[in-house]
C-alpha cells in the first residue's frame, strides 16, 4: 500500500473506534485491544486499577501495548507530549503527574479521536491538557518545547517512522526524554501478511524489525536508547477477535502459521534521551 492509502485506512479504522468506544483489534498484549475487557487489557499491559479508575469513562479504549507514563518518571511543572493520544487516557494520567503548573499536549490525526478526547477532558475537569489534530510525522509543536514525549503503540502505524523520530527529537528540549511502548518484529513477516490492510490496523503489518526500529532512533539523534521491557504478542490467542480473525482469513493463515508468525512479533518498551 502507498503511504497515503495506509494513513487513510488507519484514520478510518480509528475513527470507527472513537465513535463506537470499543477496542479495534489485536491480542491480549496487543496495541489495539482485544475481545477481553478493557480493564483486563489495561492490567495485562501495565496499568494499575487506580490509574484506570481515575480517568473519565471512555478515555481508556484498550488501545495500548504498555504504560509509557510509568516509564517517564514525570515531575510537577513538566510539559508532556503524547504522540497518537487517542481518547486521552495517557494524557490524563500525565496531567495528574505534572500538576497544575505542568502542561500536557495530545496529538492525533483522527478528528473523531480529538473530539472525544476534548469531551473527556471537559468531563474530567482537566485544565492543563489540550488536544491538537495533526500527523505525528509533522507535529504541530514548536522546537525545543517539550520535556517528555510519550507514545503508546502508535508509531508502528506510521509509514514514515524516521520522520516521526526526527520530529520527536526536534520538539524535545535538550535533556528531554522519549518513552514509548510499541510493536516490533524479530524477523520479517510473510509478504501476504505484510500487505494485509487488516494486519496494518492490527498493529502488525506496519511494525519494523526491532534492530531497524532502534537504529532509526539513533539516526534521529537520540542518545542512550534502551529497551527496558519486552513481551510476546500472542496473535494466536486472539483468534476469536473479529479483526484478528479478519487478518487470519485475509492472509489465509493456517493455525500452525499463526503460531509461527506470533513468535516473531513482540511489544517493547523504550526510553531514549536528547543529549543536553
Amino acid at each position: 500500500m502507498e503511504h497515503q492509502e495506509i494513513k487513510n485506512k488507519v484514520k478510518e479504522g480509528y475513527g470507527r473506534v472513537a465513535m463506537e468506544s470499543r477496542p479495534c483489534c489485536g491480542a491480549p498484549s496487543s496495541c489495539c485491544g482485544s475481545s477481553a475487557s478493557i480493564q483486563t487489557i489495561g492490567e495485562m499491559i501495565g496499568y494499575s486499577s487506580d490509574e484506570m479508575n481515575q480517568v473519565p469513562e471512555g478515555a481508556n479504549l484498550g488501545l495500548g501495548c504498555g504504560n509509557p507514563v510509568a516509564l517517564a518518571s514525570l515531575r510537577e511543572g513538566q510539559t508532556v507530549l503524547d504522540l497518537g493520544s487517542g481518547a486521552g487516557f495517557d494524557c490524563f494520567l500525565a496531567a495528574k503527574a505534572v500538576g497544575e503548573q505542568g502542561r500536557v499536549i495530545g496529538v492525533d490525526m483522527t478528528p473523531e479521536m480529538v473530539k472525544k478526547a476534548w469531551e473527556n477532558a471537559k468531563k474530567g475537569g482537566y485544565r492543563n491538557v489540550e488536544f491538537r489534530l495533526g500527523d505525528i510525522e509533522y507535529l504541530p509543536v514548536i522546537d525545543n518545547s517539550v520535556d517528555v514525549i510519550l507514545s503508546n503503540c502508535v508509531i508502528n502505524l506510521s509509514p514514515n517512522k524516521p520522520k516521526v523520530f526526527t520530529e520527536a527529537f526536534r520538539v524535545l528540549k535538550p535533556g528531554g526524554k522519549l518513552t514509548l511502548s510499541d510493536v516490533v518484529l524479530l524477523r520479517p513477516l510473510p509478504p501476504v501478511l505484510a500487505n494485509s490492510a487488516a494486519a496494518y490496523l492490527g498493529c502488525v503489518a506496519g511494525a519494523s524489525l526491532k534492530n531497524d526500529y532502534l537504529h532509526m532512533l539513533t539516526e534521529a539523534g537520540f542518545a542512550a536508547v534502551e529497551v527496558v521491557g519486552e513481551s510476546p504478542f500472542y496473535l494466536g490467542e486472539a483468534a476469536a477477535d473479529p479483526v484478528v480473525q479478519a487478518i487470519i482469513e485475509e492472509a489465509r493463515l493456517t493455525p500452525d502459521k499463526v503460531k509461527e508468525i506470533g513468535k516473531s512479533i513482540v511489544s517493547i518498551k523504550v526510553v531514549a534521551t536528547k543529549a543536553g
